[in-house]
């Protein structure tokens, strides 16, 4: 499964699990795949949406969370201050600890 395809499952869970069904999704750049709902996408949502640009942020803020739960699990890759990006600190503990089981390999494979 590559990026594109996990980030349309969870768009999809997202909307599965919505407690009230929305008669209209405004999205940032794409239309999710098996929606049965009617969807906009919005190129550069974020700046004009205030909705996308909230969401936006919450994502955000989640993954940052979740880098540093990560980095309690996995001490040595700097995930609570690198978050996970291509950071010097991080290429370096990758290529001397090797991949997590978190690191897409796609990723990976570019610096080791």
């Amino acid at each position: 499964i590559n990026i594109l395809q996990a980030t349309y499952e969870a768009m999809q869970k997202a909307v599965a699990e919505l407690k009230t069904v929305p008669d209209l999704l405004l999205n940032d750049a794409v239309t999710i795949p098996g929606i049965e709902i009617p969807q906009v996408p919005i190129i550069k949502g974020d700046e004009k949406s205030i909705s996308i640009a909230a969401a936006s942020i919450i994502a955000k803020v989640t993954r940052d969370r979740m880098m540093e739960e990560y980095d309690k699990l996995l001490p040595g890759y700097g995930f609570a201050a690198n978050k996970g990006y291509g950071s010097a600190e991080h290429i370096r503990a990758l290529q001397k600890l090797g991949p997590s089981p978190i690191h897409r390999r796609s990723f990976v494979r570019k610096y080791i």
